[in-house]
């Protein structure tokens, strides 16, 4: 959906709406065209929202409202953190945090073969994309990228994993680097990943690191982009006294 408006960023950007706040007010823009996403409806000249959440903006011209799901639905090529629950024959059985458990199949990596199959325990922690999401059907899995390249994709060994909403993983994923991990970056080292199901694993080489890192991932949801980055100096400052 399409409106021809301004982009300036509001005062509401960032900030937490409910339904039936109006978020922008096209009589007071001049002609732009700008993408509305989900969680935005259009009446008149009012923007206004459909569910609460997290007022959002992406430029050059989208905005959404951003909502924090517990619950993760599937979707073909979404990035997830699994945690293996069985295995059987070639294939090992993956929870996403989905309504059902995922099929991971033994030859979805990167030079598999039925003669060498990866061996992963139960417990053991991957990071995988998501391939197929037919309804009534267990979500199917692969250990690499579209073009067969393990890339990213694999275990994930040490570190720490936690759970968070689904909203925060999209934020954590976003272009330009969200806020918190950006001010993170500037003064740790780290290892991150993320996937949409709303888990992510951190590693460092000082486990401290590791707690400053989920400490600030885990209150950045509902800050703004200002208070996200006051929040992080002042995690930093604790350990620095």
């Amino acid at each position: 959906m399409s409106s021809k408006v301004s982009v300036s960023p509001t005062s509401l950007i960032d900030q937490i709406v409910v339904p039936g706040d109006v978020v922008l007010d096209l009589s007071n823009m001049t002609n732009q065209t700008i993408k509305l996403g989900s969680g935005l409806r259009q009446d008149s000249d009012a923007i206004s929202a459909m569910r609460a959440g997290k007022f959002s903006y992406s430029k050059p011209n989208k905005y959404w409202v951003e909502s924090s799901h517990k619950r993760y639905i599937p979707r073909t090529e979404d990035h997830v953190l699994g945690i293996v629950v069985d295995y059987k024959a070639d294939n090992f059985w993956v929870d996403i945090k989905g309504p059902q458990i995922a099929l991971l199949p033994g030859l979805a990596f990167e030079g598999a073969t039925r003669r060498s199959i990866p061996k992963f325990e139960v417990g053991t922690l991957l990071y995988l994309r998501v391939v197929k999401t037919n309804i009534g059907m267990n979500p199917e899995l692969s250990g690499t990228d579209a073009s067969g390249k393990a890339s990213v994709f694999g275990p994930l060994k040490d570190g720490f994993m936690f759970e968070t909403s689904t909203g925060l993983s999209r934020m954590l994923l976003s272009s330009p680097t969200c806020p918190v991990l950006e001010a993170l970056g500037k003064k740790l080292s780290f290892e991150i990943a993320t996937g949409l199901n709303g888990r992510v694993w951190v590693n460092a080489a000082a486990p401290r690191s590791v707690i400053i890192v989920a400490n600030a991932i885990m209150n950045s949801e509902t800050l703004s982009a200002a208070q996200q980055r006051i929040m992080v100096e002042k995690l930093l400052a604790k350990i620095s006294d």
